[in-house]
């Protein structure tokens, strides 16, 4: 079985984990509320997607 010849350092292994990270996910605009979305899906701030109204707004109930 392969084993070490010598330890490696913090730095060299933390060199290594650079690319191991979350990355953000990509976010656009809404155009009817401008909040911030996930591309391709349904606001959910306002409920709308490609300008058609997906959950209708809460009415309150007397």
């Amino acid at each position: 079985m392969a084993v070490p010849k010598r330890k490696t350092s913090k730095s060299i292994g933390r060199k290594r984990r650079t690319h191991k990270k979350l990355a953000s996910p990509p976010l656009s605009v809404c155009p009817s509320c401008g909040e911030p979305k996930l591309p391709h899906r349904m606001c959910p701030h306002c409920g709308v997607y490609k300008g058609r109204e997906i959950l209708p707004e809460e009415k309150e109930k007397e």
